[in-house]
Order: structure tokens, then sequence, then C-alpha cells
């Protein structure tokens, strides 16, 4: 008898196992088989159970889970799916609130009431604007700006300033300001209109992580809230808007800003107004300023000799300006900007030859120029960026200008590094190759 056939227990001798082996020899997953075969089994003879077995089916296995573990799961599903969710259950709904954190309020009482700092508690971004008008409800006529959307009366043509009687007063701006930070101690940004001192400086003191703000109808009183955030980075301030409302921002309130936000790196100035002296106090004391935006400006001539002091300084945006500074002073006083690489010029009134001149005396350390929708800008004018320290290193963009193929026949032009090819849309087709050609030209 050989080996193999004595030892019986031999692996050679072992069949391979079946797919019945393999099935039965895991009997966990049968469990659930077998007790929702003997609930049902047991329906069929004791009619007791039935209500059991239909309350058992109907119990919401998710109250099982902790609230933070299903806060995690709600997080990981797409934001187009958010508010199916919070129509499941009360519960759910609480927690979808808790993973808002940036909103758009357009019902002031929803704020005052309590009723946001319940549904919202960790908003971090909270948008006040719209929520600051009131309006008739009855009225067919929609007013929209590119900041506000609101409904008006028919009579709305006998007050130019359309926001001023629409406005929340000011002592209930400041009650939703403090409840606000009351509930919301880690807001980072606020936009809010029509605030006084005392609603700014609770927001300063409770919300010590704010670190943007866009403030609408300010002056130089709010400012003085402003200055106690010392945290802040980012700031808008719009003092006055043609037909909606107006206020005054001046050279003291630049100087009070200046001296209590010292870590500005992003400011923009719309419709304020203000001299060399604002300028300044800002260029002195905010050292981290990255970044000047001047929108419809009401400054005060010679204000552009202020832009040397601000020694960090990359970016220059003018937006709207109808004027830029028409008595700039002598060039020997105009300084420059030393860190300047960037000079954004949109829609504004470049007609004035001393302006623009002035304006790129100061910015001659500049990189990149972008020109975009403005009025007045000829072949004279173009020609001054050649007082630029880095005009054969400079590129150019300029949009919306129909006599483009008159300018990039100019020499200057083709000293630039890089070329905008959106300006090229349009020109005709004989207008691109001949401006191709002279491009080579000039490389060579």
């Amino acid at each position: 008898m050989s080996v193999l056939e004595e030892n019986l227990d031999s692996p050679l001798k072992k069949r391979p196992p079946s797919w019945s082996d393999i099935w039965l020899k895991n009997t966990k997953p049968l469990k659930h088989v077998v007790f929702a075969m003997q609930l049902q089994s047991l329906a069929s003879k004791d009619p007791k159970s039935q209500t059991l077995i239909a309350k058992f089916a109907n119990i919401d296995r998710t109250l099982l889970l902790p609230d933070e573990l299903l806060l995690k799961i709600l997080s990981r599903l797409p934001i187009s799916q958010r508010n199916p969710n919070s129509l499941v259950c009360k519960r759910w709904l609480n927690l979808q609130g808790r993973l808002v954190r940036s909103l758009k309020i357009l019902d002031w009482d929803f704020l005052e009431s309590g009723r946001l700092i319940t549904r919202f508690p960790n908003l971090t971004n909270v948008d006040l604007l719209n929520g600051c008008l009131f309006s008739p409800r009855n009225s067919w006529i929609l007013l929209t700006h590119r900041m506000v959307k609101m409904q008006t009366s028919s009579d709305f043509c006998s007050n130019w300033k359309l926001l001023e009687a629409n406005l929340l007063p000011v002592e209930v701006v400041d009650r939703g300001l403090q409840a606000l930070a009351n509930g919301c101690p880690n807001l980072r940004r606020l936009v809010v209109i029509n605030a006084s001192e005392l609603g700014l400086l609770t927001v300063a003191e409770e919300c010590l992580t704010l670190q943007e703000l866009e403030l609408h109808k300010c002056n130089d009183n709010v400012l003085r809230g402003i200055a106690a955030c010392e945290n802040l980075q980012i700031l808008k301030l719009v003092g006055n808007v043609d037909g909606l409302y107006s206020s005054l921002v001046s050279d003291i309130g630049l100087t009070i800003l200046a001296q209590g936000c010292k870590r500005l790196v992003k400011l923009e100035l719309s419709g304020c107004e203000g001299s060399f002296d604002g300028i300044k106090a800002i260029g002195q004391c905010c050292l981290m300023l990255e970044e000047l935006t001047i929108s419809d400006h009401r400054m005060d001539d010679g204000w552009l000799a202020a832009l040397s002091f601000c020694e960090n300084l990359k970016t220059l945006k003018l937006l709207s300006c109808k004027r830029i500074d028409l008595s700039p002073g002598p060039d020997e006083y105009l300084g420059f900007c030393l860190a300047l690489e960037r000079l954004h010029l949109q829609k504004c009134q470049l007609r004035s030859k001393k302006s623009v001149r002035a304006l790129f005396r100061v910015c001659e350390a500049v990189r990149e120029v972008v020109v975009q929708d403005c009025w007045g800008f000829d072949n004279d004018m173009f020609s001054y960026a050649s007082v630029c320290r880095c005009a054969n290193r400079c590129g150019f963009g300029l949009f919306g200008l129909d006599w483009i193929s008159t300018i990039m026949s100019t020499p200057y032009f083709y000293n630039c590094l890089f070329i905008n090819l959106h300006m090229l849309n349009h020109i005709p087709q004989a207008s691109k190759v001949l401006i191709f050609r002279r491009m080579l030209i000039a490389d060579n």
C-alpha cells in the first residue's frame, strides 16, 4: 500500500472546497436573514407583533449616530444636496445650519430676533447690505445697482438720493451688529451700511478674528470704530455713491484709520475725499499694504505724490475715476513706488496729459500695465510709459479700445515683453498682419 493510500488526511488527497462550504463557513451574514424570518413567522402567528415590526421598520437608524459623526457625513455631501437634506427632519435641519459659513441677510427681523444665531451658529461671512434696506412690498419697480437690489416707489425721481430714505436707522443697525457679534465670535468678513462708531466697536471687541470689512455710507466718525479692529487685513470704504447716498471721508478719517489698522494688506477707497495728508498717513502707518484701489475719488489735487510713501505697495488700481490729479506738482516732488509691479486703469478719464505723465512717473518701477475701457488715451499719452525704468520689460494689456492698431504702431509698444491678445479681437485681419510684421521688425 502506498503512502498516499495510508495517509487519508494528506493535503494532496483533500478535495477543493465548494461554494456551499464557503457560504456556510461564515454564518454571520445569515443571522440577519434568520432574524427577519423569525420576525415574519411571529408576525403570522401573533397579531400584536405586527405593530412591533412596523415600529421597528420605521426607526430612524441615524439616531444612533452622534452629532459629530453625522456632521462629518453631511459635510462630505455635494453642496447641491444640502438644501434637500435639511428637509429630512429637524435634527438634520439644525445640523445643516451648523455647516453654513457664509450668508446674505435679506430680512433684518431674522437677525434681530435671534433666529439667525440659532439657525446658523457658525457663520464667518455675513452680508447685511440688503438687509439694512426696507422697500415697499406692493411696488413693481425694481432698482438694481452693482451693490444693491431693491423695490422702490413711483415717486423716486423726486429724490436723487434713493437709499437715504430707505435705510434702517442707525440705532437699529447697531442693535443688529451687537446681536451678530455676541452670537458669531468667529466672524471673519462683514458687509454693512449705515452703522455707527458704537456698533463697529462692539464687533471689534467681540469678533477678534475679523479680517475683512466692507463698510458703506462711511464717514470720519465711523472710522473710529474701525480703528479698533487690530487684525483687519482687507478693508473697503464707500463714502459717496451718486444717486444712492452721500457721506464724507476726509483726511481726518484716513489718518484715524491708518493709526488703528496697521495690518492692512488690501485697501479700497470708493467715493472718498482726502488729499496728500491722508494717503501719506496710510503709507507711513500701514507698512504691510500691498494693494490699493481708488474708485471714483473726490480727492484734492496733489494726492498722487503721497503714493511714494507706500513702500511695499505692489498693485495700484484706479477704477471709474473722472480725473486722476489735475495738479500733481513738479516731478522732483512726486517720487515713485519702489515695489510697485502692477498698474490697472479701468473706466477712467485720461484726457489730462499732465495727470497721465505724473501717474507713470510715480509708477516708473511698474512691470505690468492694464488699460481697460478708458477715455482720452492717445499716442502721446502712451509714450509717457517710456519714463518707466522697466519699460523694456513691461507688459501692456489694452481692452475695449477701438484704436488699438494705431497705438500698437508706436515704437514704445514693441518694447513690451508680452501683449495681451484679448485686445486684438476687434482689429481687422489686415491690421493684425501689419501689427505682427512690425512686432517682428522690432524684435530684430
